[in-house]
């Protein structure tokens, strides 16, 4: 149950928060202003970069590369809906945020990390198809096809966001507009209501358990086939290869559910906001700066095609 304010029970309709963020001088609010500038450049760049390069490259148009560029997307999103108004904020003494602003960002937020937590399900699924079914892959991860997962993806995302949204929102809030955060969160706003929030909070863990649950299950299974038909192979470099393209997935499964559940899908999670910063940094913007990082590096066919769009931009 969250508690009642700060003390003081009265109640208003709010037409505008007020986001704490990070505590500090002026000279640590510069720090994480260079910080935090330096990682979203960085994350723009880099997931950008990814969509161009599989739009532009025709050999890496295939399914695995149609939700690479989708997640490339998600994440450019996500951090987008974030760290334009954090940066503002950083530098600003007021820090306010509308009502509706507040609800807008929580919702698109919500939307695009759920979105990315399916969307790496069905890319497991695809590998799956394509190591262990590779006769069925060109007809079962037709274009079709991966358009349907891709909407099941983004359809699922905005039902999980409209119920926490619907939830959150219609609660009373107290006469404290104070969020405890750099941005519009569940648990910090949880903790404004004036209102038994029971209900809510069993709400966002039965919702982030299913859906972490759910999904992990899915990458599980795919990639327990996955390793048993991979350790049937016997050429080495063939093995190689698979385990490269397979560990770069995996890599991004691990740093987004495991933050996720470290911050959503616990009771504690509701108790430290102060970690909660820490933990929001890492999965908004740390995770999609990283995401490009890991798939391009570890990737040849995507290292080609950066250098191939390399030597048509010299030739040119």
């Amino acid at each position: 149950m969250s508690p009642y304010g700060n003390g003081n029970l009265s109640v208003m309709p709010l037409q505008e928060f007020v986001l704490d963020g990070f505590g500090g001088g002026p000279q640590t609010q510069a720090l994480l202003f260079t910080l935090f500038l330096v990682l979203y450049l960085v994350d723009v760049l880099g997931n950008l970069t990814m969509i161009v390069v599989i739009t532009l490259d025709a050999r890496l148009h295939s399914p695995m590369y149609f939700f690479l560029k989708n997640l490339s997307f998600l994440d450019l999103c996500y951090s987008s809906v974030i760290y334009p108004k954090a940066l503002f904020d950083l530098m600003s003494s007021t820090k306010v945020i509308t009502f509706a602003g507040c609800v807008t960002q929580f919702f698109f937020f919500s939307t695009m990390i759920t979105t990315e937590g399916f969307l790496l399900a069905v890319m497991a699924y695809d590998r799956f198809m394509a190591i262990c079914n590779p006769l069925l892959y060109p007809i079962s991860m037709r274009p079709s096809v991966c358009a349907l997962l891709m909407l099941g993806c983004y359809c699922g995302g905005s039902f999980n966001s409209i119920l926490q949204a619907s939830f959150t929102f219609s609660l009373p809030f107290c006469s404290s507009n104070h969020i405890d955060h750099f941005h519009c969160d569940v648990l910090p706003l949880l903790k404004l209501a004036c209102a038994d929030t029971t209900t809510n909070e069993l709400v966002m863990f039965g919702l982030c358990g299913l859906v972490i649950v759910g999904t992990i299950l899915v990458v599980l299974v795919s990639y327990g086939y996955i390793t048993v038909t991979i350790l049937r192979i016997r050429s080495g470099g063939g093995r190689h290869k698979l385990f490269s393209t397979c560990g770069s997935h995996m890599t991004a499964v691990s740093l987004l559910y495991g933050t996720a559940f470290i911050m959503y899908a616990q009771p504690g999670a509701l108790q430290s906001m102060d970690q909660g910063k820490v933990v929001s940094v890492f999965y908004t913007l740390v995770i999609p700066m990283l995401n490009p990082l890991i798939y391009s590096l570890r990737n040849k066919d995507v290292k080609d095609a950066l250098r191939r769009l390399r030597q048509k931009h010299t030739a040119t």
